[in-house]
């Protein structure tokens, strides 16, 4: 049996270039880089799985290459070292790095320290390692990672040149998605790629280990319904469906599909702010200048622009505030799915409240 390797390692990216996503950032290394202009000490931050890591060992592998020029004999590998502050976090195991850093590298001109999760280093840890970080041997070069920079003494982030990376675009993960699947020639449905990157929430890892998951799970057909099926989101249609009656006032269509709804597992209150979305993005879709805040699939998209035809924005803008103010009365509610049906029916009311309205303005 072949060993399989996940996607996130598959696909790692080697070169700034095949970075996604942080172009501001790696650019600026690679600047850095070129005109020798590199700081001895970095601060990486951010979301996790946005690359930080990643950029990490690209910047430590590039720093050690003659000319910008990779050779492949030539192998800096043991000049970089890794040490994960979540498990070695005394001040012992950072006096052992100091220690190791008095060293030149016998090969190449840097020693590359990367320290991930460092905001997990004990106090006195942190203390025993600012003199070494402020004034470090012309070799060294330390690159600390953290999801959590608050945590971070402010002693330590003073001596860093800090680096914010930024949540990924679900645009950005969508065609990271669309090329790794036609490399691997897998079967997809662009919606789908799309709802894997929007439920990974900015963070490209996690969009590859769902992406890896739902391609075992469709045994390599990524369809909307099967992927909206195992990721427990509800499909838009059942939104779509929900608006036409509501907007026809058919309150026992209404309900029937909100007990559908129900049979199939989903969250009531889940429900209840995906419908609030489901209005928002029918007004976004209405105006042209914001259609572009519209975070779904081409088909889905195509979708939202017929249904918005039908809705006039005091309805939608209604029907989005007795979504938001049930959202906030559920938790207190005794009757949780009565509070939800009275919400629907509310929205369902509102076309023959519009309806009369006209009426008494034409007459």
């Amino acid at each position: 049996m072949q060993n399989f390797v996940v996607s996130a390692r598959k696909y790692r990216p080697l070169q700034f270039e095949d970075v996604v996503g942080q172009s501001a950032i790696t650019e600026t290394l690679d600047h850095a880089i070129s005109s020798n202009q590199l700081a001895q000490a970095l601060l990486f931050c951010g979301p996790r799985g946005v690359g930080k890591t990643t950029c990490a060992r690209i910047l430590a592998r590039k720093i050690n290459e003659e000319n910008g020029i990779s050779e492949e004999d030539q192998d800096f590998a043991f000049n970089i070292f890794e040490l994960d502050a979540a498990s070695n976090n005394s001040v012992d195991d950072i006096r052992n790095l100091i220690d190791q850093v008095r060293f030149a590298p016998q090969v190449g001109k840097y020693k590359v320290y990367i320290i991930d999760e460092v905001h997990m280093l004990s106090n006195a840890a942190f203390n025993a390692f600012l003199k070494t970080l402020e004034e470090p041997p012309a070799h060294a070069i330390f690159i600390l990672a953290t999801t959590e920079k608050h945590k971070i003494i402010p002693t330590i982030l003073s001596r860093c040149q800090i680096y914010d990376f930024k949540r990924i675009s679900i645009q950005d993960i969508q065609a990271h998605l669309i090329k790794i699947a036609e490399q691997e020639n897998i079967t997809y449905e662009e919606d789908a790629l799309h709802l894997i990157a929007m439920k990974a929430d900015g963070a490209l890892r996690d969009a590859l280990s769902t992406f890896d998951r739902m391609v075992t799970f469709t045994a390599g057909n990524l369809t909307l319904e099967k992927v909206a099926e195992n990721l427990n989101v509800l499909d838009y249609e059942y939104y779509f469906k929900i608006t036409d009656a509501a907007l026809k006032n058919q309150i026992p269509n209404l309900l029937l599909e909100f007990n559908a709804i129900l049979n199939k597992g989903f969250d009531a209150h889940v429900f209840i702010n995906g419908l609030g979305g489901h209005f928002r993005d029918l007004l976004v879709s209405k105006i042209p200048q914001t259609v572009e805040l519209l975070e779904v699939g081409e088909k889905t998209k195509a979708k939202y622009l017929e249904q918005a035809k039908n809705c006039d924005i005091k309805f939608l803008t209604d029907a989005i505030e007795i979504c938001n103010l049930t959202d906030m009365n559920y938790k207190s509610s005794k009757n949780s799915r009565l509070t939800v049906e009275i919400a629907l029916m509310q929205i369902a009311s509102l076309t023959a409240e519009n309806q009369t309205d006209k009426k008494k303005s034409l007459g």
